[in-house]
């Protein structure tokens, strides 16, 4: 079944893909409490698991358990940042440096006015230390709102984070996705 994609304007996928650039911005310059201005109070934050689920299960929609890696709430990100700004996180020292790519950019309108789901590829690179390198590639979908909060004028309201890989090989995930 393929996706229907209700088109927007230019100048719509323009404002988000900027808002979208901005926010990858203030993660990779560890302007964490910045980034946070970008949050809604209601932000659901998730990553799961992936799964290698076999061809004739996924034909018969039999999916396989997965495991919440994240599934925080606005007060959750805050205590993650307030613990990587104490400089007491060890996974952190010292601090990763990261680059977050985000392309493909699909933005659909929901039943919400001034709300859009988006759709974004992303690459994120992180490097710490003389030879801990890590990729983490995969899809968000977001759910942006339109909002006088910020001076962007948008806020993430949902971020749901698909990896495609199965196994992480990271030491760990104390990075923003």
């Amino acid at each position: 079944m393929t996706q229907v994609i209700t088109p927007v304007s230019m100048e719509l996928h323009h404002e988000i893909s900027q808002f979208l650039f901005y926010e990858a911005q203030k993660l990779d310059d560890w302007q964490f409490r910045d980034w946070l201005t970008l949050i809604a109070e209601d932000i659901h934050y998730t990553m799961r698991t992936a799964v290698n689920a076999q061809t004739r299960d996924r034909r018969r929609c039999v999916q396989p358990p997965t495991t919440w890696i994240f599934n925080d709430s606005k007060l959750q990100l805050e205590k993650r940042i307030a613990r990587l700004e104490t400089g007491m996180a060890w996974a952190e020292e010292p601090p990763s440096r990261t680059r977050h790519f985000v392309n493909n950019i699909q933005i659909s309108p929901t039943e919400q006015e001034d709300e859009y789901d988006i759709r974004v590829n992303y690459l994120l690179y992180r490097s710490q230390k003389e030879k801990d390198e890590t990729f983490y590639v995969g899809m968000r979908k977001d759910r942006l709102r339109r909002t006088g909060n910020n001076e962007m004028g948008w806020e993430i309201a949902h971020r749901e984070i698909i990896l495609d890989q199965v196994v992480i090989t990271s030491h760990n995930l104390s990075i923003l996705f």
